[in-house]
């Protein structure tokens, strides 16, 4: 079963539709018990980070996303979820995030030509291997929705970039810790393979 986090961030939908389109059984919950049951997690999210980490907490999920990662049971965020995962953000300023990986999420520069947020497909370079983007070709197309960036503390964690303006983090990988900044739910055959290779692992 693949447990996907209800915590009002929006974007829960589409999600659940494309993991079951892939053929698995989805529970949307907020209940601790049934996310520490599941074979696979999905934080998805939409919205600003100050909000979103408040709703968390009023939860009681920030907990039980810490004891997800560190029982090791494949974890996906997507979008504002792998926001979420890092220390903080400059939309929120001194609301601390999950901090489960090392990085800093940051504002889109503007520039001539360049719009904020960014709304479009972009393509992907891969700086390592990854579970993740098994078999997706280099140069491939997803889609993005954001107006902030990852720009992890720790390289080796990356497992996909963009550009756009700077250059982007927009995916990483650390153990069975999973995020991406774009929606590979929203991302046609590249997004739903990319899925699928995440509801691969076990």
């Amino acid at each position: 079963m693949v447990a996907i986090i209800d915590y009002d961030a929006g974007n829960i939908k589409s999600v659940e539709n494309a993991v079951r389109f892939l053929g698995h059984d989805v529970k949307v919950t907020s209940d601790s018990s049934e996310i520490l049951a599941a074979d696979h997690i999905i934080l998805p999210g939409v919205g600003a980070f100050g909000d979103a980490m408040k709703r968390l907490r009023a939860a009681g999920l920030e907990d039980t996303i810490r004891q997800a990662v560190s029982s090791e049971i494949p974890f996906l965020g997507i979008c504002l979820g792998l926001q979420l995962i890092f220390e903080e953000s400059e939309e929120s300023p001194g609301v601390k995030g999950l901090a489960l990986l090392p990085g800093k999420i940051k504002r889109i520069p503007e520039g001539e030509g360049r719009k904020v947020p960014q709304i479009g497909w972009n393509d992907l370079s891969f700086p390592r291997q990854s579970l993740l983007f098994a078999g997706i070709p280099e140069g491939s197309y997803v889609y993005f929705v954001h107006s902030y960036y990852l720009e992890a503390g720790c390289p080796e964690d990356v497992a996909a970039r963009t550009e756009y303006g700077v250059s982007i983090d927009a995916a990483v990988e650390h153990g069975r810790l999973f995020a991406c900044q774009f929606h590979p739910e929203k991302s046609e055959r590249i997004g739903m393979q990319i899925l699928q290779n995440f509801l691969n692992i076990s």
